[in-house]
Order: C-alpha cells, then sequence, then structure tokens
C-alpha cells in the first residue's frame, strides 16, 4: 500500500536548512494498522504529510498503491489523493457554516461524482459511525468525539484505500477517546490500511505495528500484531461504503 525508501526532506531558507526526514524507510501492506511515534519535532508530522500526498519529499523514493508519486505536479497528487486517502486530522476540520451531512460531501464533489451518488455515499459513512441522527446538526451542536466522527465518515465517504489519523484523540476526553480508537479499530478490522500518528503510548499499543522516529528517521520498528487484520464476517446489518 505505501513504500518509502530512504525519503529525504530538507526545508531552506536563506541561513538556515532544517532536515525534518533522514533517509526515511517504511513499509506498510494492505490491511496494516500502523502506529507512528516519536518525540516533538522528531519529524512524524513531515512523514504524515509527504505520506499523504500535501507536500512533496527531497529527495528518496514513495510508491503508494504501486504509484510511482516523485515528481508528480500539485494537480496530479491531488488527483490522486482523492482517489486513495483519506484523513482523520486532531482539529476535525469540519466547516462551520455546514451541517453534518454537507461536511461529509464536501470531497467528494471533487470527485465529480453526481448529487445522488455523493448523498448515497455520505448517509452510508454517517450510518457507518453511527451518526444519522445528526444530519442536519452543525459542528458547533455536537461534542468533541461527534465531530471526529464526522470526521472519520467524511473520510470514508471516498472509500479510500489508505486511512491517515493524525493524533485522532488528541482534543477528545478519555471516554470520547475510547469511542473513537473503538471505531478506528472496528474500521481497520474490516480491512482499511490506517496509519496513525500519535504521542500516547496507550493508543499506539492498540495499533498492529509501531514505528518510531526521532531526528527524522525510523529507529524501531515493532512487528509483532496485536490482533488479526482479515477481513471479518460481514452481517446483513452492516454499511458499506463503495470504492471507486
Amino acid at each position: 500500500m505505501l513504500e518509502m525508501r530512504e525519503v529525504s526532506k530538507v526545508y531552506r531558507t536563506e541561513t538556515v536548512e532544517t532536515h525534518a526526514l533522514r533517509g526515511f524507510s517504511l513499509k506498510v501492506d494492505e490491511g496494516e494498522f500502523v502506529a507512528v511515534t516519536g518525540p516533538s519535532g522528531s519529524g512524524k508530522t513531515t512523514f504524515l504529510t509527504i505520506a499523504g500526498l500535501l507536500e512533496d519529499f527531497t529527495r528518496g523514493e514513495y510508491r503508494l498503491d504501486n504509484v510511482d508519486v516523485h515528481g508528480m505536479n500539485d494537480n496530479q497528487r491531488s488527483r490522486l489523493r482523492n482517489e486513495k486517502i483519506g484523513f482523520v486530522f486532531q482539529a476535525f476540520n469540519l466547516i462551520p457554516d455546514l451541517n453534518v451531512l454537507d461536511n461529509v460531501e464536501v470531497p467528494l464533489h471533487y470527485r465529480r461524482m453526481s448529487g445522488a451518488e455523493r448523498r448515497k455515499r455520505a448517509l452510508a459513512a454517517l450510518e457507518r459511525v453511527g451518526l444519522s441522527a445528526r444530519l442536519k446538526h452543525y459542528p458547533a451542536e455536537l461534542s468533541g468525539g461527534q465531530q471526529q466522527r464526522v470526521a472519520i465518515a467524511r473520510a470514508l465517504a471516498g472509500g479510500p484505500r489508505l486511512l491517515l489519523a493524525d493524533e485522532p484523540t488528541g482534543n477528545l476526553d478519555t471516554a470520547m477517546a475510547r469511542g473513537v480508537m473503538e471505531l478506528i479499530e472496528e474500521i481497520h478490522r474490516e480491512g482499511a490500511t490506517i496509519i496513525m500518528v500519535t504521542h500516547d503510548p496507550e493508543l499506539a499499543a492498540r495499533a498492529q505495528r509501531n514505528v518510531h522516529i526521532v531526528d527524522g528517521m525510523a529507529t524501531g520498528i515493532s512487528e509483532e500484531p496485536r490482533f488479526h487484520s482479515g477481513l471479518r464476517e460481514r452481517t446483513a446489518g452492516d454499511v458499506s461504503i463503495p470504492r471507486s
């Protein structure tokens, strides 16, 4: 699903050169749940923005779902990102003037889907995260945990091959964080590939595999699965989000 080889990222100004990633290598297979940890400033966010095609890298090789992304222009990266990747951010990043249903539909507009298809996917995703009764509510009318579930529904509606989560429980209290993590784990058990950046060792321990980053390099990679990542048997009550 994702393979980086000797990836480096250098930020330059007139007087300073900052190495955010240094020869970073990582392979994530389809269906894995990987937690990425490390101290502040270690390169976790840089890794995630490169993995999510939000910025380019300086040197190395990065293949996403067997596609070599090096040298792609902004439009090409945007198209690939919209087709392959779903994002869940710490700050939710919901649009305050749009209701829940419209927030989930927003990324689908860039897929040139019909209005009926967008609505079908958004409704299915919101049912998947247990928010069918909140379709017309606005973000300010929801709890933090509910807002994060909307963000997860927004990510799922596009049928992504890869889900990237950046501190998905960072703004939540313990009870809300537990509910969001249980949902993420359930999504993984159904076959999703997930990479989660977190500073919380307890959350990292719930992933299938851990990668630790220090000074822009992967310094520790655990490969002992915590649970089986295969697809579970679906029941009649399950809601699936179609992939493009």
